[in-house]
């Protein structure tokens, strides 16, 4: 059994991180379950899915302190669903910063030393600089399968069968882009 909390916002590409780890799932021969929450996504709002694979899922909903992994896309988004993180979870962070309305608004700012705060407080804490490498492939929308290839090293999941429900999830003509990505989010960590 893996329990998968995906948090980010709004245009980040969680939803469809979500729908590559499910095709893996079902590529791998294994039971999966989605469910998203979506906030003001379309506004720059957090946006979380929960993934569960295994032989057999009842409940698509990863309980608070289940998660085997929480993989934020947004460092303030790991802040907010890290609860979900069992004890011995991985954290696995995208280093981008993207401000939300109160911030931009000028009603607070952006808190400080979330890096520092987050490995911490988790032991298996993991940053990739997930947009600078999917701008490096030419695409900054790729920043989500980074995450994944780096998500796909630290649990030791099938690289080839990940790499195959990518290829089926993205359309044909962002493939090849997207493949580079996932294989740098790969290397990174």
């Amino acid at each position: 059994m893996m329990n998968i909390l995906i948090a980010g916002v709004g245009g980040q590409g969680t939803l469809l991180a979500s729908r590559v780890l499910g095709k893996y799932a079902m590529l791998s021969g294994k039971d999966c379950k989605l469910s998203e929450i979506h906030g003001m996504s379309q506004r720059g709002g957090s946006v979380v899915t929960h993934v569960r694979i295994g032989e057999k899922i009842y409940s698509p909903v990863v309980w608070e302190g289940g998660a085997d992994i929480v993989v934020a896309f947004e460092a303030l988004e790991a802040v907010r669903v890290k609860h979900y993180l069992k004890a011995d979870g991985v954290l696995l962070v995208n280093d981008e910063k993207i401000l939300p309305m109160p911030c931009i608004t000028g009603a607070t700012s952006y808190p400080e030393g979330i890096k520092e705060r987050l490995e911490n407080e988790h032991e298996k804490t993991y940053f990739v600089s997930a947009q600078e490498l999917a701008l490096s492939v030419g695409n900054a929308k790729a920043t989500n399968i980074v995450m994944l290839g780096a998500m796909c090293k630290l649990l030791g999941f099938d690289k080839q069968v990940m790499r195959e429900a990518v290829s089926a999830c993205v359309p044909e003509k962002f493939a090849e882009v997207n493949l580079k990505a996932f294989e740098l989010g790969f290397e990174r960590v």
